[in-house]
């Protein structure tokens, strides 16, 4: 076996500041065994605060420094994020709370062309949903974890003698095991032994006899000697993010950052679940209490969350802040099997309805909905009344649909609203009618009208019409293309 161990160090920090670009003066604090500042932004770091200080030991340094308490419900939801991810390496995931998630990928190497290329990619991914991380392989997960925890960018492939490249850890790495008591660890500092080198020296029995036998197990696991069994991960059948932004926001620049985090992290989860999705859910936290939300549906499912993202930042553009926004939630259900195109020697026609599906998809976005629609015809011989809107088709119309109707008689691609006087045909040329339309007795809005398609000196098409009634006035109805 073979485990890749992802450490995030900063994760209770970067659970509130990876929403923003620049999250300023900001520190994180937990309040036992007293209240003290675990974490800080560089910005607040470089203006003296430090892990471990005071509330008011960093309130004095930095006056206008943002509190935030520690949130582990955050965290945990971030580890989850993260596993999410992982999954598009590895059908084993585990994760080990409270900063690391671990990957088992002895199967999968070849895949990815080896274990530094798949590392080189995990990382990758893992930075655009802005995580710092440190990162470490070996052949238990349990040295994987030390391993990213004290020596990061270890790689350490199975072999006969790879225990050995635990000896230099320090013994402090044993409590992060979660098992080892506080007082045998300070025992065994106290007899001078400061690497788990100089303990793999020492005699079992008596460590034994010294109540350390919990040392001795650790350290069976962590060498592979004894089984150290993990619970795998279960990729969740819904999609919700979270993301909470370090300070409240009033225009809609920031929230596009914020939004592309939540549409990776999207996007990871449809790469891992093999499905597509048509439609998502943003919902934006305001001050006050109020909420904002942002449904966008796509004409064709999206099989990687681009197109879902690219809807969602037009929406967000010509979106109108009436108060602060807070917090950020995505939110997909009910994925769809994911589908392989078919290809073609000449050409892709789905790539081209798909192309034509996310024209009239940004054009809902950025317009509404009302202001994009589709015309079809409809059983009526006045021309005012032989369409309808209907919803807008992506898919092609063959070119006999185009210009025509049933028996071949024309009709053109633009109708105006309403007919246009005409001071007199003289100039034009009726190239072809009359076509006589009389109809509507039974609305209220009958007409009886001779129609021609005229030429014009300038070569161009018209559709006329006399009106049959007196004074028998001459009338444009349209154009032809």
């Amino acid at each position: 076996m073979l485990w890749i161990a992802l450490h995030l160090p900063d994760l209770p920090l970067q659970v509130f500041t990876r929403g923003l670009a620049e999250p300023g003066l900001l520190a994180v604090v937990e309040s036992r065994p007293r209240q003290h500042v675990i974490a800080a932004t560089a910005a607040a770091c470089a203006q003296g605060v430090r892990s471990g200080a005071t509330l008011t030991e960093a309130l004095a340094v930095v006056p206008g420094l943002e509190l935030h308490e520690r949130d582990r419900e955050r965290e945990r939801h971030a580890l989850e994020s993260i596993a999410n991810l992982a999954h598009r390496f590895s059908p084993r995931v585990s994760l080990d709370p409270p900063q690391t998630v671990l990957l088992e990928v002895a199967s999968c190497l070849r895949l990815f062309g080896g274990l530094s290329r798949l590392v080189e990619q995990l990382c990758s991914r893992i930075t655009d949903l802005g995580f710092g991380h440190s990162f470490a392989a070996a052949p238990t997960p349990l040295a994987a974890t030390w391993l990213a925890q004290w020596q990061p960018g270890h790689l350490v492939e199975s072999g006969r003698y790879w225990p050995g490249c635990l000896e230099t850890l320090p013994i402090d790495v044993l409590a992060s095991s979660g098992r080892l008591h506080p007082d045998t660890l300070a025992l065994l500092q106290a007899i001078g032994i400061v690497v788990l080198g100089d303990l793999s020296r020492l005699p079992r029995a008596g460590l034994a006899r010294r109540q350390a036998t919990e040392v001795l197990q650790t350290l069976a696991r962590a060498s592979g000697e004894s089984a150290d069994p993990r619970r795998w991960h279960v990729l969740p059948e819904r999609f919700e993010a979270a993301l909470a932004l370090p300070a409240c926001v009033t225009t809609t620049e920031p929230l596009l950052f914020a939004a592309n985090r939540l549409v990776a992290e999207l996007s990871d989860w449809l790469d891992a679940c093999r499905a597509s999705l048509d439609r998502c859910c943003l919902s934006l936290a305001c001050q006050g209490g109020n909420k904002i939300v942002i449904e966008v549906v796509a004409t064709h499912p999206d099989p990687d969350g681009c197109r879902l993202g690219m809807l969602l930042r037009e929406r967000l553009q010509s979106l109108s802040l009436d108060a602060p926004v807070e917090a950020l939630r995505l939110s997909a259900t009910d994925p769809l099997q994911r589908q392989s195109a078919p290809r073609d020697l000449f050409g892709d026609t789905v790539e081209d309805e798909n192309a034509a599906g996310l024209l009239l998809d940004r054009l809902r976005a950025r317009l509404g909905a009302e202001a994009v629609r589709g015309i079809q015809t409809w059983p009526d011989y006045r021309p005012e009344h032989a369409w309808r809107h209907t919803e807008p088709d992506p898919r092609p119309v063959g070119t006999g649909q185009v210009g025509t109707i049933a028996g071949g008689r024309p009709r053109p691609a633009w109708l105006l609203s309403q007919p246009r006087k005409l001071a007199s045909i003289d100039a034009l040329c009726l190239a072809q009618g009359p076509e006589r339309i009389e109809s509507g007795w039974w609305s209220g809005c009958d007409i009886r009208r001779d129609y021609y398609v005229a030429r014009t000196p300038g070569a161009g098409l018209w559709w006329v019409f006399q009106d049959l009634d007196s004074p028998r006035d001459w009338y444009l109805h349209g154009y032809f293309g």
